[in-house]
């Protein structure tokens, strides 16, 4: 897949699943805007996706405030001329029993995976209207579809459904400015996510365990994601809008 001289904005680009997208844009010829909190990651992802530096553009700062998507468009439009796509990739998990999560922890996922994903998109898409075109993939989460035991995840889970339904609805209104959105749905991919709410050993010790829960007999690795991204956000595809594709290694078609 070829996406030369496009421009696209990653957020969440600074590990794991938008790090992999971002370094294969870039690969594909296109120009690349990254988003995340963590300047210093950031920085070391630009350096790592481009190290000359004329294709890739950093930008840190809270996905859930509403006036860092509007950062995001402008630095597209200022440095590389305009935006073609949007991979909406930032997002948290930390599983919680239903019982114990606090208001705060509520409003982080909603925040961060709702709103910001949402406000995202409607800057993007404003600016994707002037050039009557563009291509917005979400990063959503099997978890939206199917509840799991092991990993209680309920504000998470109702965060990413909202981001399911959002792309539903936004298919039919951005369909006559020529922008399509879909969006992915992944299990369990080994990203840095899991680091952020257990040890280096726990996760040495976890993830391995889930290996089995996917029909297919493995976890995710950020690449399985990726290629499933790129066609989404393709030309290949562009008779596809308005869909959540499942990107799980099974785990949603049913149990053996």
């Amino acid at each position: 897949m070829s996406f030369q001289e496009k421009t696209v904005i990653v957020t969440g680009g600074g590990s794991g699943i938008g790090l992999e997208v971002a370094k294969r844009f870039v690969q594909a010829g296109a120009n690349v805007v990254i988003n995340g909190r963590d300047e210093a990651k950031l920085a070391a992802a630009a350096q790592e996706i481009d190290p000359k530096g004329t294709h890739v553009a950093v930008h840190s700062g809270d996905i859930s405030k509403p006036e860092t998507a509007k950062e995001l468009v402008a630095l597209a439009v200022d440095q590389f001329g305009g935006l073609d796509i949007l991979i909406n990739n930032a997002g948290i998990f930390a599983p919680k029993p239903f019982l114990e999560i606090t208001e705060e922890e509520y409003d982080r996922f909603l925040d961060i995976i709702l709103k910001g994903k949402f406000f995202m998109a409607q800057e993007a898409a404003k600016a994707m209207k002037e050039r009557s075109q563009g291509a917005i993939v979400q990063t959503g989460s099997m978890w939206a579809i199917q509840a799991i035991g092991a990993t209680p995840s309920s504000a998470y889970s109702a965060a990413n459904a909202g981001v399911h339904q959002m792309v539903k609805n936004l298919a039919l209104e951005l369909a006559e400015h020529k922008i399509r959105i879909n969006a992915v749905a992944p299990a369990v991919v080994e990203t840095p996510v899991y680091n952020t709410f257990m040890s280096d050993e726990e996760v040495k010790n976890t993830l391995p365990t889930f290996n089995a829960f996917h029909p297919i007999g493995r976890n995710g690795q950020p690449k399985d994601v990726a290629e499933a991204i790129l066609f989404l956000a393709s030309e290949k595809a562009d008779w596809i809008t308005g869909t959540v594709l499942s990107v799980d290694g099974g785990v949603t078609a049913g149990r053996n």
